[in-house]
């Protein structure tokens, strides 16, 4: 049942993230911590191996990404910001994974409750902005902003486990021009460089247990396949809705059950 469950966090999580640039962290993390605390499905699980195994994951959901947008052509995914990105998002990662050590549980669900409200937001103005931009809009990318604010970016992947391409997305369409299909497929690259260099601090660290993780791969290799294969057939505006909403609803929960719990 473990591994059925597991199998089904791992292929939603990658679909949802490769359809709209999220990554899938903000599904695995949260899911991991209940169940490890609510059920006895899964063993081990704290907050922190929790987001050592969704960093494991989103490697490869990140790398498996990379290499089904550049089989859909050169276009797709702009190679050279991706990596300008990662000079900021690297080190700014391996931060995020050290300061997570000083979290417990209590203080993890609140912070990431209100991390979780704050992205719902930016996702509703990056929908709204995406939906008047121009498909052959041009970039406007300023090198020494972009690596400030994607250090930031990866201090929240490494903290969360959650990739970085959920803030970078909206970050791209809003502050650097992208269009949105460029923007969704260019933050695989990020979502792929944060959560490696997040990975290597997690497992520095010891919190990654390889076996959940292992599954977790496989799943998202699957669930990567599905969600690159629709990218451009589905509204997925109607998905990005539902995601905002099910964002709004665990980010008022956590804050609630990390209050109740002081």
């Amino acid at each position: 049942m473990t591994i059925v469950v597991l199998i089904l966090i791992g292929m939603i999580s990658a679909i949802i993230g490769s359809l709209i640039g999220v990554g899938g962290g903000i599904i695995i993390v949260p899911t991991l911590v209940y169940l490890g605390s609510k059920t006895d499905l899964l063993t081990g699980i704290t907050t922190q191996t929790a987001v050592g195994i969704s960093s494991l994951t989103l490697v490869f959901t990140g790398l498996f990404s990379i290499i089904a947008y550049r089989k859909k052509g050169k276009n797709t995914i702009d190679l050279k910001n991706g990596f300008l990105f990662s000079i900021g998002i690297i080190p700014g990662s391996l931060v995020g994974a050290y300061l997570s050590r000083f979290l417990n549980d209590v203080y993890f669900n609140i912070i990431f409750g209100i991390f979780l409200f704050i992205i719902s937001i930016v996702l509703i103005v990056k929908d709204y902005l995406a939906a008047k931009k121009s498909s052959d809009a041009e970039k406007k990318v300023n090198t020494p902003v972009a690596i400030i604010f994607s250090f930031f970016v990866g201090i929240s992947a490494g903290l969360f486990g959650i990739g970085g391409g959920v803030l970078m997305t909206p970050l791209m369409i809003i502050a650097f021009n992208f269009s949105p299909h460029v923007a969704v497929a260019t933050s695989m690259i990020i979502i792929f460089t944060s959560s490696l260099a997040s990975t290597l601090g997690h497992v520095v660290q010891g919190h990654v247990i390889w076996h959940y993780g292992l599954v977790l791969i496989i799943a998202s290799y699957i669930g990567t396949k599905i969600g690159v294969t629709i990218n451009r057939s589905i509204d997925s505006a109607k998905l990005s809705n539902l995601l905002k909403i099910v964002l709004i609803l665990m980010s008022i929960y956590l804050i609630y059950k990390g209050f109740s719990s002081l």
